[in-house]
This record gives structure tokens, C-alpha cells and sequence, in this order.
């Protein structure tokens, strides 16, 4: 569940500062200023074997039936040179490229052309032009969301495909998967060098960029805070939710159509990994407005990390379970099946009511009930580039109470009940509960050290309030 992520506990409420700090006030926010060499090996590291990464489990189950440890044993032991498997590996094709570039463009017409309506009937939903939170240079972009209404569109033509018009066989995404990870990689790339030389040439707003001086660094965490082109077209907003997560679904849909093309059934972990992961993606688009405050468009700059990550990396290895499953179809008892599905559901439960309870927490200044009490919080401040000083509420009751990030807790459990579903026999499916894990990790200890810059004492008196970051008497 690594597309949706935490955001900041609090009610903001803005006042004119008479001095205008503006070197303090910039190192508060998104990302460093300056580059110290761990970062920059990781950058580098990242640029060079992410890519790889990817390709290696992909070509895994395309070569070897999803054995991760096979290739590496052919390859050191010389049965099999590196041109070998690299020869077997299916190439771009024509095709591949028609069918990627008309849904991307596809993405993009629902985005920035089609208002959303689904606001408008379903009770709950908040659609529509949105605000988002403040940015550095003390900003708030607007946003149309209409995320789910694309959503919706998207899924209800391909089951019209499916069941009526037959244009295309549900099982394409599959047939066709490794020269569409090549388009996609192409896509990943183009964006993060056009968004590079867009900070550098014609930013949107030169006040909300971030010159480290060191390009690798720049490349990969992005220059520009909040890239657009033309008044509505958000580069953070649609790369992270469009067209990665849209199309999360429809390739789980098209692993399931193979299993049954291949086996003559789709198994019950197929159905537990469609349902489970499904259930998250119709979680995220019908809380997109609430994304608007999360810290990947609060904090992160957008660069390669953003826009070949959201192209790339979530399609191809978040979705590892369903390919494995094409290859290796496993039936659960009934018994297991019933224990994976709880465990995703209180996952599912921890991950939203948390999150609902920061929600109701800001919408309401504090003005509202956690489990049956008023919640208690600590006052906090801190300032924008301009000079402009905020407030805001860090919430010490409820779930948060309990962890300063028990939702990435929820987003766990939810992780390990995909793998779980796959059984035991392969690691490979095992992959994204330890990338979660190192990343929720990572990412609590950078979000800590941004909140400790921004809000200073305030910081240290709220993490002596709340002192476990995920585990309860644990971390």
C-alpha cells in the first residue's frame, strides 16, 4: 500500500509574521537542500539498480517460473551467459506501444477534461476542484480530483470489452507485459528529464524549487515542488494516482483472466488478491482529496523518484503476487483463505480509521470525539519561505496515541496478507512485504526528521507524548 501515504495531523491556521526568515523557513520543508554522501550513493544506486531490479523479477517469472535464486545460480555456475537471458527477453513492439500511448492518453482525457460528477450523487465523497495544502512559498494549488470517476470509467469499459464488445482479450495486460514495461520505462524516463529541465528552464513557480547543485541528486528527488502545465494538469497528482493506480486493478483483472485461460479457473488466492488489493486502489481514489494532504504531495519534489517510480516500479512490483499467481496457482483451505482475509481487513480497518481520525481531527480544528472523548494534541508553529507563520494541532489521542504512524501498522498487515496468499513455496511474492517495510521505515524516520526541522521543541514534546513510531512498546 505503498501509493497512499500519511499525512500531517493538523489544522492550519495562518498568520502574518513581521520578519521574513526565508533561509530557516525553506530548510523546514520537502526535501534536502544539501547533499551528504550516503545520499548521494543511495541516489546512485537507486538510478542504476531500480531499473534493474525490476527487470530481474519480471525476466524471474517470464525464464524461470518466479524462482528469484535460479538465474543468479545459471549465471555463477556458467550454464547460462547474461546474452542468453537477455535474448529471451520479449522486446518493444508496435503493438505494446499502441496500446500504452492510447492509455495514457486515454488517462489524461479523463483527467483534464471530464469534471467530476460522481460527487454529486455518491453521499461522502468529495470530488471535484479541491484545495491543496500550502507550499513552501505559501501557495494552495487547486486540484480537479476526479480520480474515482476515472476509475469507474476505465473498469466499466474493459468489463464491457470483457463480456460484450470482445475488441480485446482480458488477458492483453499480461500477453503483453514485458514490451509494455518497456514503454513504461520510456514514459518514466521522458517525464523525469522533461520535469528536469522544466525546473530549471520554465518553472511554474521558481519560488517552490530546489537546487542541490549535485544533478544525480536533483534528477532523481525532483526540482520543482509542484510542476503543471496549463492551469490543471498537476504532474504530482496524475503520475501518482494516474496512470499507475487506475491501472493496478485492470492488470490483477488480466492475471486472473490467464489463470483462467490457462487453468480453466481462477483461484481463490487470485480472488483474495483482487479483492484485498482491489478494496486499497477504491480506497485511494475515493479519498484523493484527502491525498492532497499527504507528504507525497506536501513534501516530495517531483523528479525520477516520482515520475519513473509511479510509471515503473508500483505496476510491475506491486502487482507480483497476481503474476506469480498466473504461474503458480495455489488453492487455499478454506480455513487459511478465511484467516488471510481477516488479517487484510483489520489491516484495511487500522489503515483507514487511523487516517479518518487525523481527518476528523483537522476538519474539525480538535472540535470533535475520538473514541468517545475529546482528543488531546499538542499546539505546534512553524513557517512558510514567504515569512507567513502557521499552527497546527499534533494529535496525541486514538490510534495516535498509540504510534506516531499506526496507519503504515494497518498498511502492513495489509502487505503481508497479499504475500501470505501466495503461500510458501517461492520469496518472490515475499518482496513487497519487505519493501514495505523498509520503506514505511524509512519513510518515518525521513518524515520525523522534516517535522523535527519544521516545528523544532514543539516536535521533541510531541514525540515524548507519543514515543513508538509503528509497534506499541516495540518502535
Amino acid at each position: 500500500m505503498g501509493a497512499q501515504q500519511e499525512k500531517k495531523p493538523s489544522e492550519e491556521r495562518k498568520y502574518r509574521n513581521t520578519q521574513n526568515n526565508t533561509q530557516t523557513s525553506q530548510v523546514q520543508w520537502g526535501r534536502a537542500w544539501e547533499v551528504d554522501w550516503f545520499s548521494f550513493a543511495s541516489v546512485l544506486f537507486l538510478l542504476m539498480f531500480a531499473p534493474l531490479i525490476v527487470y530481474y523479477f519480471i525476466m524471474s517469472c517470464d525464464q524461470y517460473q518466479c524462482c528469484l535464486m535460479n538465474p543468479l545460480i545459471d549465471l555463477l555456475t556458467g550454464n547460462k551467459h547474461l546474452s542468453d537471458i537477455w535474448n529471451k527477453t520479449p522486446m518493444p513492439t508496435y503493438r505494446a506501444a499502441g496500446i500504452y500511448a492510447l492509455w495514457v492518453t486515454f488517462q489524461v482525457v479523463l483527467y483534464i477534461c471530464l469534471p467530476d460528477f460522481c460527487h454529486k450523487f455518491l453521499p461522502g465523497y468529495v470530488g471535484g476542484v479541491q484545495e491543496g495544502a500550502v507550499t513552501p512559498a505559501g501557495i494552495v494549488n487547486k486540484y480537479e480530483i476526479n480520480g474515482l470517476q476515472a476509475w469507474i470509467i476505465t473498469h466499466v469499459l474493459w468489463f464491457a470489452n470483457a463480456y460484450y464488445f470482445h475488441y480485446f482479450s482480458p488477458t492483453i495486460i499480461f500477453d503483453n507485459w514485458i514490451p509494455l514495461m518497456w514503454c513504461a520505462n520510456i514514459l518514466g524516463y521522458a517525464v523525469s528529464t522533461f520535469a528536469m529541465i522544466k525546473g530549471y528552464f520554465f518553472p511554474t513557480n521558481p519560488k517552490d524549487c530546489k537546487f542541490t547543485g549535485n544533478f544525480f541528486y536533483d534528477y532523481m528527488m525532483g526540482i520543482e515542488f509542484n510542476p503543471r502545465i496549463g492551469k490543471w494538469f498537476d504532474f504530482k497528482l496524475f503520475f501518482n494516482g494516474r496512470p499507475g493506480i487506475v491501472a493496478w486493478t485492470l492488470i490483477n483483472l488480466s492475471y486472473a483472466a490467464k489463470q483462467q485461460e490457462l487453468y480453466g479457473q481462477v483461484t481463490n488466492s487470485m480472488i483474495l488478491v483482487n479483492i484485498l488489493q482491489g478494496i486499497y486502489v477504491l480506497d485511494f481514489f475515493w479519498n484523493e482529496a484527502w491525498y492532497l494532504k499527504t507528504i507525497d504531495i506536501c513534501h516530495d519534489h517531483f523528479g525520477w523518484y516520482l515520475g519513473w517510480g509511479d510509471c515503473v516500479w508500483l505496476p510491475y512490483l506491486y502487482t507480483l503476487q497476481g503474476l506469480y499467481l498466473v504461474y503458480h496457482p495455489v488453492q487455499l483451505g478454506t480455513a487459511n483463505a478465511i484467516g488471510i482475509l481477516i488479517l487484510g481487513f483489520i489491516g484495511y480497518y487500522i489503515f483507514r480509521m487511523t487516517n479518518h481520525q487525523k481527518d476528523l481531527f483537522r476538519r474539525t480544528n480538535g472540535n470533535c470525539k475520538i473514541w468517545g472523548k475529546k482528543p488531546e494534541y499538542i499546539e505546534c508553529s512553524y513557517m512558510s519561505v514567504e515569512g507567513t507563520k502557521y499552527y497546527s494541532k499534533l494529535m496525541t489521542s486514538g490510534f495516535w496515541g498509540w504510534a506516531r504512524h499506526f496507519n503504515y501498522t494497518g498498511d502492513l498487515m495489509g502487505s503481508l496478507a497479499y504475500c501470505l496468499a501466495c503461500g510458501f513455496e517461492h520469496i518472490l511474492p515475499y518482496f513487497y512485504i519487505v519493501y514495505m517495510t523498509i520503506l514505511l521505515t524509512h519513510r518515518c524516520i525521513r518524515d520525523e526528521h522534516r517535522c523535527l526541522s519544521k516545528y523544532g521543541k514543539d516536535w521533541k514534546r510531541y514525540t515524548v507524548a507519543v514515543p513508538y513510531r509503528l509497534l506499541p512498546g516495540v518502535f
